[in-house]
C-alpha cells in the first residue's frame, strides 16, 4: 500500500442514501481476487444510463465521493472498496457508513469521512467544480468555503494509511521487538527446562 497523503479534489456526489454493497459493486462480479479491473464494475447496472454521475466527464478525475446516508450496508464485501479505490477514488464522505463497509475500506487505503448532517448539506450545495482538502494526519476536512471539519478515525487505521500498511505490514514494522521477545521467552523456557 502507498502511503496515504493529504490532497486536494473536487467530489463526484451521488445523493443517494442507503447505497449497499450489492449497488457498488454487483454480487456477479465477486469471482476474483484480483483488484485489477474492478474498477469497470464499479456501479455497473447505474453505469448502464448515460447520465449516471460516473459517466460524466467531469467526474474524471475525481478522488471524493460525496454519498448519501448509510454507504456501504448490505453484505460484506472487500471488493467495494477495491472497485472504488481502483476507479481512484481516495476518500467518500457520508453521515454514516456500515461498520463492515468502513472497516474494508480502512484496511484497503480509502479513507471513509464521517460529517455532520449540515456540513453535508453544505458539501452537496457546492459548485460542482470547487475542492476540498483533506488532511489525515490532523484529521480535518477544509471545505469549499474555507471551513475546517474535524472528522473521526481511529489511530490504528490513521497509522496504518498515514505509513501505507497494513496489519501484516505493522507487525513487520515491530519485526525486532517480537525477535527479542521470543528470544527471551524462548531462553526463559530453556532455564526451565533444565
Amino acid at each position: 500500500m502507498k502511503p496515504f497523503t493529504n490532497f486536494e479534489s473536487r467530489m463526484v456526489a451521488l445523493p443517494i442514501n442507503n447505497i449497499d454493497t450489492d449497488q457498488i459493486i454487483p454480487a456477479r462480479f465477486l469471482k476474483t481476487v484480483s483488484k485489477a479491473g474492478l474498477d469497470q464494475q464499479l456501479f455497473y447496472d447505474w453505469r448502464q444510463d448515460p447520465k449516471f454521475v460516473l459517466n460524466r466527464p467531469e467526474s474524471q478525475g475525481c478522488q471524493v465521493l460525496l454519498a448519501g446516508d448509510n454507504f456501504g450496508c448490505g453484505s460484506s464485501r472487500e471488493h467495494a472498496p477495491w472497485a472504488l479505490t481502483q476507479w481512484g477514488f481516495r476518500a467518500v464522505i457520508s453521515t454514516s457508513f456500515a461498520d463492515i463497509f468502513k472497516q474494508n475500506a480502512l484496511k484497503n487505503s480509502l479513507l471513509p469521512i464521517v460529517v455532520p448532517a449540515e456540513v453535508h448539506a453544505e458539501l452537496f450545495a457546492a459548485d460542482p467544480q470547487a475542492t476540498i482538502r483533506i488532511d489525515l494526519p490532523n484529521q480535518t476536512l477544509t471545505t469549499p468555503s474555507g471551513r475546517q471539519v474535524e472528522f473521526p478515525v481511529d489511530a490504528f487505521s490513521k497509522h496504518c494509511l498515514v505509513e501505507g500498511v497494513d496489519e501484516l505490514g505493522y507487525i513487520y514494522q515491530h519485526e525486532a521487538q517480537i525477535a527479542a521477545y521470543e528470544a527471551k521467552r524462548v531462553g526463559s523456557i530453556n532455564a526451565l527446562v533444565r
